[in-house]
């Protein structure tokens, strides 16, 4: 596969030779396409040296070999990491002073902005006009990461981790369609922990995988993604929002608060079952006798409560247009799975069997998509984000008729 790289003036610049890394040992050939400011962060023959291929800014080199119009003409993907301010404003509006913004206007190919800037250049009326613009023409712009900028500024502006550039990349040059594009989503994931006392809790295996590839495929089938995390030591999947929850019902609050305007919910979360009646402020010390029972009362259901309120509400369309949940199960797994099909309410449900070294903690998955309307779609054991873009199938298909 050919790929463009471009990079543009920012200080994270220097990550993009971990992009370029990433890409190239992945057996794609390679050209940079830097600015002219983007080389006094990363200078020429460092690009040169790791993409194997010369590197220049402007139209007039090589003229005889037309690179302005060649290089985004045969490229299969052109990506921007960072993506400042100022490109995509001149990508927005069909400038073309460099070679940068020339191949942008030539190329026919998926085209991928990753932007890095300050918060409030990233959220500025004008900023966020020209990224409505690319999006509505096509192209994909993830959202940036929120975490610590240049000096002692935080804040949304980030460069995503290149590893999840590379992967929203993968997943589009895979082909999957932009069925999602224009569309909110909310993803749980990961595994609530019920305090006992201050190093005590009750908790589950739940490694948060799952749910992170459903938001990276998400992001690369075009949806505005908020991902709600429980107890997960990932790095946040690129272009999503992530809300951080550790207990059941702080999860419940963060996700009927982000689902209030969503037109999917998918709750792929280990919600604990039960919490502990009472939380001791203190550690509870081992005695000789036997330890006092633990008395336990039930947690929220908050997949039966999300389909609860869209029933209430009465409002046409309904929103969440589409309710998927999951379900983890040792034995029973097709029978247990309908049975709570039918009790929460929603509109699928991906039932997979776990234990004994299956779905959690694990690269693979294999499960069975049920639907509302007696409708199941086997899905064989693979890559999770295989099962996650079986998951957006069979959204996309509900979302067309909401």
């Amino acid at each position: 596969m050919r790929v463009v790289l471009g990079v543009s003036a920012g200080i994270a610049a220097y990550k993009a030779c971990e992009l370029l890394r990433l890409f190239t040992e992945s057996g794609h050939e390679v050209r940079v396409v830097p600015t002219r400011d983007a080389l006094r962060f990363v200078g020429e023959p460092t690009w040169a040296a790791l993409s194997g291929h010369p590197v220049t800014t402007d139209v007039w080199d090589g003229v005889h070999e037309v690179p302005h119009v060649r290089l985004g003409q045969q490229a299969d993907l052109v990506v921007v990491a960072p993506a400042t301010a100022d490109v995509l404003a001149k990508a927005a509006h069909g400038l073309a002073g460099d070679l940068l913004t020339n191949t942008l206007l030539t190329a026919r190919c998926p085209v991928v902005f990753a932007p890095a800037m300050h918060t409030e250049m990233w959220e500025h009326p004008a900023t966020r006009a020209n990224v409505a613009t690319l999006r509505e023409r096509g192209s994909i712009v993830i959202d940036p990461a929120v975490g610590r900028l240049t000096g002692a500024d935080t804040g949304p502006g980030r460069l995503p981790d290149p590893e999840e550039i590379f992967e929203i990349c993968r997943r589009v040059v895979a082909g999957r369609p932009r069925d999602l594009a224009g569309r909110k989503v909310v993803i749980s994931a990961g595994g609530t922990r019920e305090a006992l006392d201050p190093v005590r809790y009750l908790g589950n295996r739940s490694s948060g995988l799952q749910g992170y590839a459903l938001a990276r495929t998400a992001v690369a089938r075009g949806a505005e993604v908020t991902l709600v995390a429980a107890n997960v030591s990932l790095a946040d999947p690129a272009g999503a929002k992530v809300v951080r929850v550790e207990s059941a019902v702080e999860l419940r609050d963060a996700v009927l608060s982000a689902s209030a305007d969503a037109d999917v919910v998918v709750m792929a979360a280990a919600v604990a079952d039960f919490r502990p009646a009472v939380r001791h402020d203190s550690k509870i010390k081992k005695t000789a006798g036997e330890p006092e029972p633990i008395e336990l009362v039930k947690n929220p259901d908050i997949l039966a409560e999300l389909g609860e309120r869209r029933r209430a509400s009465g409002s046409a369309p309904a929103r969440p247009a589409v309710i998927a949940g999951f379900a983890a199960e040792t034995d029973d797994v097709l029978a247990n799975g309908r049975a709570k099909l039918a009790r929460k309410g929603c509109d699928l449900l991906v039932v997979n069997q776990v234990g004994a070294g299956l779905a959690f903690g694990t690269p693979d998955n294999a499960a069975t998509i049920l639907a509302a309307d007696g409708s199941q779609v086997e899905v064989p054991r693979g890559p999770k984000e295989d099962l996650a873009d079986a998951v957006w199938d069979q959204v996309a298909a509900r979302l067309t008729h909401a």
